[in-house]
């Protein structure tokens, strides 16, 4: 096991572990208080999610980074794209459980589900694996995003009433 491996697996899981520290006291909170489709899932579930998602993906981007042999030519638009859905995973939780606005809360999830599938396009004729890895990732957001749309469907922002 390579320091590059740990370091690429476990970058995810910074922007995880902030972003549950803004979710922790929201979720008891505003949160609760939502309309909330009956099969979303309970709070419990996201943790478990959210660490075998990061640990995939930052794994992929290993692989990825590899086969490039690091940060080259080659490696700017696969790991550039990683990066942009990166920063829109991470800037996701504050968005909506601080801002709270559903509204764009929504949005910018539709915009990281277009990243992710952008970013598993690119890295797909590089290295299969790490393509696949970011599968899980992709369907638990096309569903995190249909739970978004519900809840800004059934909450409307404040300003917007």
């Amino acid at each position: 096991m390579s320091l590059q491996m740990i370091g690429f697996t476990a970058l995810p899981h910074v922007g995880g572990i902030l972003g549950g520290f803004i979710r922790r006291k929201e979720v008891y909170t505003w949160y609760a208080n939502l309309k909330k489709p009956s099969w979303c899932p309970p709070n419990a579930v996201f943790p478990v999610v959210w660490t075998s998602l990061y640990t995939g993906m930052g794994y992929g981007s290993y692989l990825i980074w590899k086969e490039l042999g690091g940060f080259t030519e080659d490696a700017v638009a696969p790991m550039g794209l990683y990066g942009l859905q990166l920063a829109l995973n991470w800037a996701s939780v504050p968005l909506f459980f601080s801002a709270h606005s559903q509204k764009w809360g929504f949005l910018e999830i539709v915009l990281l589900d277009g990243a992710i599938g952008a970013t598993m396009l690119s890295w797909y004729p590089i290295n299969r694996t790490a393509s696949l890895l970011l599968a899980p990732y992709l369907a638990w957001m096309c569903y995190t995003t249909a739970i978004r749309y519900c809840i800004w469907r059934d909450n409307p922002d404040e300003k917007e009433e």
